[in-house]
């Protein structure tokens, strides 16, 4: 059975308020070209292939602000390097603490041993 594949490309620009579809880079007006190329050559461009008919809707959830079903691995490493350093931010604070609650402590004795001290020596 032959394979049938199906290319297309859909390009979407916003400037102001308007968004505008287009199929190819040669649809692009001249003036918006020239701005598309030179932002696509920058450190945050990126091309995405989609590959299905959900894929499709992810990309129009992703133009609306809604938030993806995809899983991914960008993600859940961002995740997993804030929830790590919200834990070292929270085990210096518990360190902290109990450091904060043993000078409590020993201030606490220091005063008392001092006014034992005073008292005992002084009569």
């Amino acid at each position: 059975m032959p394979r049938l594949t199906a290319k297309s490309s859909t390009i979407f620009i916003a400037t102001g308020e308007e968004t505008r579809v287009y199929r190819s880079v040669e649809d692009v007006p001249p003036p918006l070209r020239r701005k598309l190329v030179e932002s696509t050559r920058g450190l945050n461009s990126a091309t995405i292939l989609i590959a299905d008919k959900r894929g499709r809707e992810e990309l129009v959830r992703a133009l609306q602000g809604r938030a993806s079903e995809v899983q991914s691995r960008l993600a859940d490493t961002i995740r997993s390097r804030e929830q790590q350093q919200q834990n070292r931010v929270e085990h210096h604070r518990l360190s902290f603490a109990s450091g904060k609650i043993w000078l409590e402590v020993l201030l606490s004795a220091a005063a008392a041993a001092s006014l034992f001290g005073l008292y005992y020596f002084h009569y």
